[in-house]
């Protein structure tokens, strides 16, 4: 949620920034909303205070005249705090429908295809062989049971079997003592969360909603990513700037309806409805999250030059932002398998946005201000073991394991079951 305050001051760029984002608002139409809302929140204070004074004035038993005027206060208090209450409803409304501007370092741009690469590291790999893709592989390795989770559970979904298991706890634990080391608390959060908790969030405008799953009857939903049960922790509670940066790393299953996907993507795990993720959140003071966001992004890139995976490093554009992120980057990593880079991470700035709809504040002197907030990916389960397993894979089908992984799992090489 954007500061009120700064709407009134530049309505003109806040309506051309949601444009930017593909949003639609009438600015126009808000400021009067904000402006009868306030001249109404007036008259209530005016009533209260005619309210107050009229008490004052009573010694004993009031007179017919103190009543009749007692009442005429109660009637015109309760209509216009009846009024008030409708216009405080449309306005936050309102004021929910509005994304976070981008940064004015972030280009615009309409779509994905207008993202900036910005860096490369290593080049693609290549074979003397024809490589397999990651299903394959993984199917040979018995790592991947596709056909019994479908059996089970439906499309996009699969059993994660043998050496894949022990992969993924591979990657939790190398990411856990990295992070830990770097002063991260690790937490195991819920993965359901209200939907208050989620709006707060800001991921429900504009169809998002649509790409999450819920459980009605408790008016609650299942998380898209650690970040959404993390980032509220600290929803209507004042840190103190000294404890800043705070930082967390979760681990937990993801969940997700990827509307609008239907058709696309649908081989192997690179898309599918639920999937285990390390995630990082960050909460910092007013005006450190540029820095935050660049170390975050250094972390991201030192877990895949561990691996050393080849990836490029692409910057978002204002239309492939997201409402609630201000600036955006991705790794895209190479899939042999696909012969493209795919996103395997990304890394994100909301500035005070979240902060402003779930009241999340610091004490700095004699002053409460609102944090700053970043998420960032670690590794996430589906993706990020495609691009081992096809970067690494071997002529007769075994997999090299990443030096970095080997002494959490135990062995150099993953040899094929069939």
């Amino acid at each position: 949620m954007l500061d009120i305050k700064f709407i009134r001051e530049n309505p003109d760029s806040v309506q051309k920034a949601a444009k930017a984002k593909g949003v639609e608002i009438d600015i126009h139409h808000l400021l009067k909303i904000d402006s009868e809302f306030r001249n109404v929140s007036q008259k209530v204070q005016s009533f209260n205070e005619q309210k107050n004074a009229l008490n004052k004035s009573i010694s004993g038993k009031p007179t017919s005249e103190q009543i009749d005027q007692g009442k005429k206060i109660k009637e015109e208090l309760e209509r216009e705090d009846a009024l008030l209450r409708d216009l405080e409803e449309k306005l936050n409304v309102f004021l929910l429908s509005i994304p976070n501007p981008a940064k004015s370092d972030v280009k615009a741009g309409r779509d994905e295809s207008e993202n900036e690469v910005i860096k490369k590291f290593k080049e693609p790999t290549k074979f003397d062989f024809t490589p397999k893709d990651h299903l394959e592989l993984g199917q040979n390795l018995d790592i991947y049971d596709i056909e019994r989770a479908a059996k089970v559970s439906g499309t996009r979904f699969y059993y994660l079997k043998n050496d894949g298991v022990l992969m993924e706890l591979a990657l939790v634990q190398f990411a856990l003592d990295l992070l830990i080391k770097e002063g991260f608390t690790p937490v195991f959060p819920p993965v359901l969360i209200k939907r208050e908790t989620m709006a707060g969030l800001g991921y429900m405008e504009n169809g998002g909603e649509e790409d999450m799953f819920s459980v009605p009857n408790d008016n609650l939903f299942l998380v898209g990513t650690a970040e959404q049960s993390l980032v509220p922790m600290h929803m209507n509670e004042t840190l103190q700037k000294k404890d800043l940066p705070r930082r967390y790393v979760g681990y937990s299953p993801s969940f997700r309806r990827e509307a609008g996907a239907y058709g696309k993507d649908t081989r192997g795990t690179l898309r599918v409805h639920q999937f285990n993720k390390v995630e990082m959140v960050s909460f910092v003071a007013e005006g450190e999250d540029d820095k935050e966001h660049e170390y975050l992004l250094s972390l991201e890139e030192k877990f895949f030059q561990a691996l050393d995976i080849p990836y490029q490093l692409v910057k978002m554009c204002t239309g492939d932002l997201g409402f609630p992120a201000a600036r955006k980057y991705d790794i895209e990593a190479w899939m042999p398998g696909q012969n493209k880079y795919r996103e395997v991470t990304s890394v994100s700035t909301v500035t005070d946005f979240q902060s402003r709809r779930l009241s999340m504040k610091y004490q700095d002197d004699d002053h409460r201000k609102y944090l700053n907030v970043l998420n960032g990916t670690a590794f996430a389960m589906s993706r990020t073991p495609i691009v081992i397993l096809e970067n690494y894979q071997q002529e007769d089908g075994s997999v090299v394991v990443p030096e970095v992984l080997r002494k959490y799992m135990g062995k150099d090489v993953i040899k094929p079951k069939k």
